[in-house]
Order: structure tokens, then sequence, then C-alpha cells
């Protein structure tokens, strides 16, 4: 009799679990829908605005006030790139592997800097323009410079490689250390020869992140990188990336349509840099 009694409130209850669950799957798709149409619609108003006005002049090697060429700015942002991620790879990565497979798991100190990385990654990309203008631009004497844009996109950048790095280390089954270790391997070669080569796509995840953050800021780049427009000569030398040179032309007015040209360039840059990146992640993966 009492199963009898329960069978009506279980029915509703499965019911209710199942429109429950329809309920979240329709929202989950009506946001990536919403997601992907929003991300459509601006590739195709950044091309359909930007494509006509790509003509060879933009590719001079020399900028001037005609011309406005992004030639330079484009060398400036694969040198900022490189430089950047040079200073915040290994520190980021080295770091990780500490808190990952050295610190003792749970101890307060980890806690803390976990939770000093994840307040860091939120402050605003101008507040370390400002910190970067203060200390790499002033007090150290270096200028408006790459290498004082560098080292500030290398502080912004740090907190989100170590987080990556850290949790793709985690995700390392412990089985692959217990059975290096079974095997007479020490802990360093653990950890250089098993741990990190199944970590690789995670990490690269990570590095993807952070090289779209270098290629798209403006604001820190302004404040410690200047808005020089030409190649930079050597590591002191103002430079202005695609982000910067395109803020410039917007702002000026004048040159509007050029400015949508470049975002056409920023956009096909950071594009072929993601696929590269995940085409590598993708053959790490099946490697390992």
């Amino acid at each position: 009799m009492n199963m009898k009694k329960n069978l009506p409130a279980r029915r509703r209850k499965n019911s209710a679990a199942a429109a429950t669950e329809i309920c979240l799957a329709a929202l989950t798709w009506a946001a990536a829908l919403l997601s992907a149409g929003v991300l459509l619609y601006l590739i195709g108003f950044i091309l359909s605005r930007g494509l006509p006005y790509l003509k060879p002049s933009l590719f001079s090697l020399r900028y001037n006030s005609t011309n406005v060429s992004l030639l330079p700015a484009l060398i400036s942002t694969v040198y900022m790139t490189l430089l950047s991620l040079a200073l915040a790879l290994p520190l980021g990565i080295g770091a990780a592997i500490y808190l990952a497979e050295y610190a003792r798991r749970g101890h307060r100190g980890v806690l803390l800097i976990r939770l000093a990385a994840e307040t860091l990654a939120g402050i605003p990309s101008i507040v370390y323009g400002l910190f970067g203008m203060l200390f790499f631009v002033t007090w150290l004497g270096w200028g408006y410079s790459l290498l004082a844009g560098a080292c500030t996109l290398a502080v912004m950048i740090l907190p989100l490689l170590l987080r990556a790095s850290e949790e793709a280390l985690l995700a390392v089954p412990d089985a692959y250390r217990e059975g290096a270790l079974a095997l007479g391997a020490g802990k360093l070669r653990t950890v250089w020869r098993i741990v990190l080569p199944a970590a690789v796509p995670g990490v690269l995840a990570g590095v993807i992140l952070a090289v779209g953050r270098v290629v798209g800021e403006t604001a820190a780049l302004i404040y410690t990188a200047g808005t020089v427009a030409r190649i930079p000569v050597d590591v002191f030398s103002s430079a202005r990336t695609l982000s910067v040179h395109m803020y410039a032309l917007s702002r000026e007015g004048l040159h509007t349509n050029e400015a949508y040209a470049t975002a056409v360039v920023l956009l096909a840059a950071v594009t072929g840099l993601n696929a590269l990146a995940a085409s590598v992640a993708g053959r790490l993966r099946r490697e390992s």
C-alpha cells in the first residue's frame, strides 16, 4: 500500500526533474546561440567595414600621416607579444609546478597565493598601466619603451598563466606520478618527463588566453609603451601595437576606415594564433 501511495509522488518528482532539465538545456542552447550570433555579427561588421580599405599603402615600411601604415604596429605587436611571454612564461609555469607538485596541498600559503592570483586577474588593465608608468617608466627610468610595456603586460598575464598551468598540472592523474616513482624516477624527472608533457595542452590553453589579452591590450600600453608609430630598434624604443594604432586612428576621426582595416588585420592575427595554438595542443594531446 505504501509503495502504491508513493508512486504518484515519484512520478511528480520525475516530471519536475525532467522539466527542469529541459529548461536548463533550452537556456544553455539559447546562451550558446546568442554568443555565437553576437560573435558572427561582430566579425561580419568588422570585415564589411574594413576589407574594402585594405590597400598596399597600409603595409608600408614607414608610417606617415598620409598612408597611416599599420606594418610598424604589426611588427611591434609581435615583439611585444614575444617579449611579454618570454618574461611571464617561465615565472608562471615555474610557480605552477611548485604549487602543484612541491607545495603541500591545502597549505595556507598556497591558498593565499591562489587568492592573490585570482584577485590580480580581475584588476582592470588601466590599473596595471598606471603601475607600469610609475614603476617601470618613471622609477626605473626606462621611459615609454617596448621593455616597459612588455614588463607591464607580463605582470598582467602572470596570474592567468599561473592559474591555467596549475589547473592543467592538477588535472594530470596521480597514477602517472605513482607509476613513475614506482619505476625509480625521481621527483624532478617525474615532473619534467611525465607530468609536464601530459599537462602541455592545458598550459597551452592558458598561453592562448594570454596572447589574446596581450594583442588586444590598449590602456596599459598607452601609459608604458607609448604611441610612436615606427619599428622599434631596441627594447628601449617606444612602440605602438595594433590595438593602440587602431585606437589612435579612431580617436583622431580622420582615418576611421583605416582603423576598421587595422581591426581586420588584428582579427586575422588573433584567429591565426589561436588556430595555430589549438592545432599544436591537439597534436600534443594525441601524442600523449
